[in-house]
């Protein structure tokens, strides 16, 4: 059985599917021409630097990593054959039986070829992928890897990291699905692309509801290669989104130009809810929910796994780890410094989790004596720095080309995510790290998707834009004030306590450490009950405890980097989580 067989889209699903994980050669080159001989094989898709590969090399900068297989075509005829790229980093560039097919930029997000005219009429076909990767040495997004992992920082990964496929479509088939629900109207709009003129006339839209059908509709006869359609969800169909009842209709969507057989079918889902930043009952201003105050309880997850570092190891995997999160009582995740595989997504919004989204940090080098250290000691003193191009260099964009590719992965990520009601607030700076004139990232975010809150600079380098004031707080003295912007305590905590059995790799990172299980429960129970629930009434409104789980050296986790171990006593941290909703009711209660 290969790794990863689920359908890796869930939110625009077909029922042609090739799923084209499992052994691939590869070879590592300083030439970007084919190899003359292949190093073995590697497990896709797993990246060489994981030990789930069976590779475990690090591709450096200016190397070429190449892959190679064959395959054979979709079942069935006619219509087009579309290879598809969960994700690939960083750049690369695709040939199918030796002959270009395209290629990607940028290394968390998917892509798709169409490689039907390049496909033998019989027979096995060949695809050959070559991939470079400059990690700390280039400007594009990188998260957390590098090439000198410790402290806060991880291994790099390189290649193809999420499930490859194939699907084969008809002539004239769907490319993009944009679904926009309206809590307040209580409608959704979906709208389509089709590949080719005249593919979108007559577009149609079933609403399901537990299996019920209770909306269909039909768009314009009129429309050519953008169709569109607006249900109506009745008011006994009404059911939000939300942490506790979460909610999904079920959505078909279809095109009936031509024949039968060129007929297009995508399935995918949507929910009701509505993000509001207002103040409550008391006049602070708070995180509201479908038109009611929310706490926002989470943890940073920073989604590194030991076997695959960026890749989970199985669909079950992600789901026990998420469907604990629950169990203790959180309802929220920050995604740190990562975009996940869609199926991660898709699993917060059947769950409920609430997610902030990181944008993926890049830039050149960051002089982290000055982006962290230094801003971290003088706060708030370096909070307000002028915003401007001398500190753009400081913080790793000082190049013109580079804040041109953070503008292409803003929007990128917009586009690919927003689509998923689990999304909760976007997060375009962390500490510093790549950011240059937030205020316009803000605008940019508004523009693109009007419908969630931004946290405009979580952590320091405030502009006083968004609707979060953002805090981290590991070494001060915590003390809230209602502001004009909803308080969140977006890090905090990272007791750290290297769990026998569990120890790192190296030297030990955290943010004090604790000796025993006893005393780590301890100190948690203590930070949570006695600074952070008096803060709830004076206006904190959204906690993001560092972190979820150990990674590498990071021993600060709740959870074994392997995540087979709870490291505090898990009844102790629900209870923690009963409490801080408690006084946050009794806090906005009128």
């Amino acid at each position: 059985m290969y790794p990863l067989p689920e359908y890796p889209r869930p939110s625009m699903r077909r029922d042609s599917y090739v799923n084209l994980n499992g052994p691939w050669d590869y070879a590592i080159t300083q030439s970007s021409e084919f190899p003359a001989k292949w190093d073995g094989a590697i497990l896709v898709p797993y990246s060489p630097e994981a030990k789930a590969s069976g590779v475990g090399r690090t591709l450096q900068p200016g190397q070429w990593l190449h892959y190679h297989r064959t395959f054979t075509s979709p079942a069935g005829e006619g219509g087009r054959v579309l290879l598809h790229f969960g994700a690939v980093d960083y750049a690369c560039a695709v040939e199918v039986n030796g002959r270009l097919a395209g290629g990607h930029r940028g290394g968390y997000w998917p892509f798709t070829l169409d490689i039907t005219d390049l496909l033998r009429p019989q027979g096995r076909n060949t695809l050959w992928v070559a991939v470079q990767d400059p990690t700390g040495t280039g400007t594009q997004a990188r998260g957390k890897q590098t090439l000198r992992p410790g402290g806060m920082f991880y291994p790099a990964q390189s290649g193809i990291w999420q499930t490859v496929w194939l699907e084969r479509v008809p002539e004239n088939h769907i490319d993009t699905l944009t679904v926009t629900p309206d809590y307040d109207a209580r409608t959704v709009t979906v709208k389509v692309h089709t590949s080719k003129p005249g593919g979108a006339v007559n577009l149609w839209a079933v609403v399901r509801a537990g299996g019920v059908t209770i909306a269909e509709d039909w768009g314009s006869d009129e429309a050519d290669r953008d169709g569109e359609v607006t249900l109506n969800i009745a008011e006994e169909h009404f059911f939000p989104w939300s942490s506790d009842s979460p909610f999904l209709y079920d959505l078909t969507v279809g095109t009936t130009q031509g024949e039968e057989e060129g007929f297009d079918t995508v399935h995918s889902y949507f929910a009701l809810r509505k993000w509001e930043c207002k103040e409550d009952a008391k006049g602070i201003r708070r995180f509201f929910l479908n038109g009611r105050p929310i706490l926002l309880n989470g943890l940073l997850d920073q989604g590194y796994w030991p076997d695959g570092l960026y890749t989970p190891p199985s669909d079950a995997a992600v789901e026990h780890e998420l469907h604990t999160v629950r169990e203790l009582g959180f309802n929220l995740l920050r995604k740190h410094a990562k975009i996940e595989p869609e199926r991660w997504y898709y699993h917060c919004d059947k769950l409920g989790i609430i997610v902030w989204q990181d944008m993926v940090n890049g830039g050149g080098a960051y002089p982290m004596w000055y982006v962290t250290y230094l801003t971290n000691a003088l706060q708030p003193l370096m909070r307000r720095a002028p915003d401007g191009k001398l500190l753009w260099g400081f913080l790793g964009r000082g190049s013109a080309h580079s804040r041109e590719e953070y503008a292409r992965e803003l929007a990128d990520t917009v586009a690919a995510l927003r689509r998923h009601p689990c999304i909760g607030c976007w997060v375009p700076f962390n500490e510093g790290w790549g950011q240059f004139d937030a205020r316009k990232a803000t605008e940019t975010l508004r523009a693109l998707d009007p419908s969630r809150p931004v946290d405009e600079a979580s952590g320091w380098f405030d502009r006083g834009g968004g609707d979060v004031h953002s805090i981290h707080n590991y070494f001060y003295p915590l003390r809230i004030r209602p502001n004009v912007r909803t308080v969140a305590l977006s890090e905090y905590g990272g007791i750290a306590w290297p769990m026998p059995g569990h120890e790192p790799p190296r030297k030990t990172y955290g943010y004090g450490t604790a000796k025993s299980r006893a005393e780590l429960t301890e100190r948690y129970r203590d930070l949570q009950l006695r600074t952070i629930l008096p803060q709830l009434k004076k206006g904190l409104s959204a906690l993001v405890y560092t972190q979820l789980t150990d990674v590498e050296d990071e021993v600060n986790g709740l959870f074994t980097y392997d995540r087979t171990a709870i490291k505090p006593d898990a009844a102790a941290v629900r209870a923690v989580n009963e409490a801080l909703e408690a006084e946050f009711e009794r806090a906005v209660k009128a």
